[in-house]
């Protein structure tokens, strides 16, 4: 009887998670399996592809062959916004942690009623479009913008700094637009911290830094490293910030991505492209389940 029951059980449970199972296999796999087999076809002269198989367009990740005398050499180009895209993701994702952590400790530490108040505040810049929020920042950075006539009028600077389309530009508009993800993850783990640790390590002399780096990061790492994550995996991945920051000048791995889908007209080679970055948020989401795993199994 238990055992007709279990199974009873046990089939009631796929036939609740068919259609959740149904539009994973669709909507995520059907359009992933579609790019991987683009990846390995051939380009089409107008865009699109032929079904004919070849891995030219792995070729063209990392090499390109000269037009004239067929000599093959790295595409620096390539690698260069590769490295680009990767430099500026884990720069994004420091600066978000300098600037999330006194962030997410000022508000766990406040009141139990002003907190709302604060969590509210930071989650603000959701409400509104990515494009809005670039813009915004836009209007801050720019040749004529906030920040240069904040500097101009205290007499820091004698002429206005030129940060737009650069990479510095799109440092600035990451870190801004992903900051929120940083924060309330380390938030939540700063909330379970019982105080009555840091206030038994001064009592045994513990300096600051030791308070810091002892007590404090180990007990919120779990909420680092997820912070971490929720900034990494989307700005390795940006657009729109690039595009508008960078000017098309200083080009990411999504905007290159893009870029072949649209005027390069080289399907393959943006379906391929597509996949090294998947491969890359893998990396970084192994990572993650390594990181977590050991924290855990250290208690």
């Amino acid at each position: 009887m238990s055992t007709s029951l279990e199974k009873q059980r046990a089939r009631d449970g796929w036939l609740l998670s068919a259609p959740a199972l149904v539009l994973l296999v669709f909507a995520a796999a059907g359009p992933l399996l579609i790019v991987a087999t683009y990846a390995f076809l051939t380009p089409g002269d107008y865009s699109g592809v032929v079904w004919d198989f070849t891995l030219k367009a792995w070729f063209q990740v990392l090499f390109e062959r000269d037009i004239f005398d067929d000599s093959i050499s790295m595409a620096d180009a390539h690698l260069s916004i590769f490295w680009r895209s990767i430099r500026l993701s884990l720069l994004t994702t420091i600066l978000t942690f300098l600037f999330g952590l006194p962030t997410a400790w000022f508000i766990a530490t406040r009141p139990a009623k002003q907190r709302a108040a604060w969590l509210f505040l930071i989650t603000i810049p959701f409400w509104t479009n990515l494009l809005i929020r670039t813009f915004a920042i836009m209007e801050v950075i720019r040749y004529d913008g906030l920040l240069n006539k904040a500097l101009l009028g205290i007499g820091l600077i004698e002429t206005p700094l030129r940060i737009m389309y650069t990479d510095t530009a799109v440092l600035i508009g990451m870190t801004y637009v992903y900051l929120p993800l940083m924060v309330l993850p380390m938030f939540a783990a700063i909330d379970r911290l019982d105080i009555r640790l840091i206030e038994a390590s001064y009592d045994l002399y513990a300096t600051r830094l030791k308070v810091l780096t002892k007590i404090i990061l180990p007990i919120v790492r779990p909420g680092i490293i997820a912070g971490s994550i929720l900034v990494f995996v989307p700005s390795i991945g940006a657009y729109v910030t690039p595009r508008v920051l960078g000017g098309g000048k200083k080009m990411m791995v999504g905007n290159f991505i893009e870029l072949q889908f649209g005027a390069g007209r080289n399907w393959p080679l943006g379906a391929a492209l597509s996949l090294i970055l998947l491969l890359i948020v893998s990396v970084a989401l192994i990572f993650y389940v390594r990181v977590s795993t050991r924290s855990d199994s250290d208690g």
